[in-house]
């Protein structure tokens, strides 16, 4: 009986002993623009989650929430103390911006990443995109339509993957809001995610709340793109949907998953 309890102390100890404690910073207002844009200079910064002791280590770039028209940055606390280097964006917001301008933002601030992650210990090799609401909204944008990381010559395909929480995969209802159409009238058009599916894109992996409980038709619309991209005989793709989980609150338990598929993709 003693063993039965010493054993797993043991390896209890072993185990935080084998630890290494890492002593994180967070970098803040970094500028990922320059502009002659008032607006662009005030909302277009970023904050660098990470540690000097980490070498080559893998980034999520955070896109925050918001419905396109409000929100800022963040480091989600369950990204925090994992190893991970975490680039949390602000972007410009509608009506102030146009959705262009939203959308350029986050494939700047990307392209930011990609040209500096290495001054923080991170690999440019090994830079996921997640984001809740609006922040996956856009991510899906820039990760699937080839024209936004173009201008900064860089492939989305060159991206570890895309995980949007609860992203909005029509065209989002903020735009459809300014031309006059409701929310609730579904629409598709250039500035969809849905628009651009592709076979060929990064692994995409899609998190949902209870399809119940979701903002709008939000779990449907994105079991749409599930299938059409399993259609496209894409090769690495996932749906999540969890249960009893709205929209508001689905992100704290889709971290979890996130973290399952960085570790997934990493090991192969």
């Amino acid at each position: 009986m003693k063993i039965t309890y010493l054993l797993p102390s043991f390896f209890f100890l072993f185990t935080l002993l084998s630890l290494k404690a890492y002593e994180y910073e967070t970098v803040e207002n970094i500028p990922y623009v320059r502009s002659g844009n008032e607006y662009a200079n005030e909302r277009c910064k970023l904050d660098v989650y990470y540690s000097k002791d980490f070498k080559d280590k893998p980034v999520v770039v955070w896109f925050h929430g918001g419905g396109l028209t409000g929100g800022e940055k963040f480091v989600p606390k369950e990204l925090q103390n994992d190893s991970l280097i975490v680039v949390a964006v602000n972007y410009r917001l509608l009506p102030k911006a146009s959705i262009d301008e939203c959308i350029d933002d986050a494939a700047a601030a990307v392209a930011w990443t990609f040209n500096n992650i290495r001054n923080y210990c991170g690999s440019p090799e090994k830079i996921f995109l997640a984001g809740h609401s609006a922040g996956g909204y856009l991510l899906s944008m820039i990760g699937l339509d080839k024209k936004w990381l173009a201008k900064y010559d860089l492939d989305p395909d060159s991206i570890a993957a895309l995980v949007p929480y609860s992203g909005q995969v029509l065209t989002h209802y903020a735009v459809r809001e300014q031309r006059g159409i409701s929310p609730l009238q579904p629409y598709i058009d250039e500035y969809a995610p849905l628009f651009h599916a592709r076979k060929d894109c990064p692994p995409y992996i899609i998190i949902s709340g209870d399809r119940n409980e979701e903002l709008y038709g939000r779990y449907k619309e994105n079991a749409y793109m599930w299938r059409l991209m399993k259609l496209l005989e894409h090769p690495e793709l996932y749906i999540y949907e969890l249960g009893g989980y709205n929209h508001g609150d689905m992100a704290v338990p889709a971290h979890h998953i996130l973290k399952k598929h960085i570790s997934s993709i990493l090991s192969k």
